[in-house]
């Protein structure tokens, strides 16, 4: 039993390295000089290369700082949207009842089977028509207006668990519909609101063609169009640069995930599990 124990460990152990091989193959090429990177048979760097970050950092203008600034202000747009919006959809279709709720629901549903480039040329011409263009409006505010289904329903599902008892309690007490949702509902759903949270910040912080489209000033260049700037119209790439930046990108990344890492977990394992 010991023996299948260990031999099931290392396995997972391999799988584990095997996943991770790219990002440690990532993290010792910005650390390595040009020349040396794909340099056939060098799998450890025979000098440690420094300068790659700093020189990264400041290579094109306004600077990768500027870059970074731009797509937290961008993805926290868009968690803030989510939240607000997806929220009080779950709860109309999770406590609500309405004409057709369920021809609404599965119409909902079905927009997530709606390939985004479908909608891409409608939607740009609707924020060119109005001056979105080259702003961040276009990437934050249909945030605001529930249009990831997926959160809705990620949303509704965790909400459909928990008891009614407890909104007709509230309403005993006088409670209308937004106090039993603020007050009642709200504050139970704190792993599948990390949840909606942090995957909403990760797709929002790593869109590149929404900003690709949408944005034309480089001072409002997101962390994934940055990057981009390191590879010259004939593919040739600073890659050192362009290796320390993409690890430097990854930071933010890791820290929400560490920092919600329990919460979205037991968001992920609760929700849908009734019906």
């Amino acid at each position: 039993m010991n023996l299948k124990r260990v031999a099931l460990h290392a396995f997972l152990v391999l799988v584990c390295l095997g996943m991770l091989y790219p990002l440690l193959w990532m993290l010792r090429s910005s650390f390595m000089p040009e020349e040396q990177i794909f340099s056939p048979g060098t799998l450890l760097p025979t000098e440690i290369v420094a300068e790659n970050y700093p020189e990264g950092w400041r290579a094109n203008p306004p600077g990768f700082g500027r870059f970074l600034v731009n797509s937290a202000v961008v993805s926290m747009g868009a968690v803030i949207g989510n939240l607000a919006a997806c929220t009080l959809a779950a709860y109309a279709f999770a406590r609500i009842e309405f004409p057709l709720k369920r021809v609404w629901f599965a119409a909902m549903l079905a927009t997530v089977m709606i390939p985004v480039h479908a909608t891409l040329i409608p939607q740009y011409t609707i924020f060119t028509a109005i001056g979105w263009v080259d702003t961040y409006l276009p990437l934050v505010i249909p945030k605001f207006l529930a249009t990831d289904a997926f959160f809705i329903f990620l949303l509704v599902q965790f909400m459909r668990s928990i008891p009614r008892e407890l909104d007709e309690a509230a309403e005993i007490d006088g409670c209308g519909h937004f106090q039993r949702f603020s007050r009642v509902l709200l504050p139970l759903m704190t792993p599948a609101l990390a949840t909606t949270a942090v995957f909403t910040f990760i797709w929002s912080y790593e869109d590149f063609m929404g900003p690709l489209i949408y944005l034309a000033d480089i001072n409002r260049y997101t962390v994934p169009l940055g990057l981009r700037m390191f590879m010259n119209g004939m593919g040739e790439s600073s890659y050192g640069q362009l290796f320390a930046m993409t690890a430097l990108s990854l930071a933010p990344v890791f820290v929400v995930f560490m920092i919600f890492q329990r919460r979205l977990i037991e968001g992920i394992a609760t929700t849908g599990l009734k019906g």
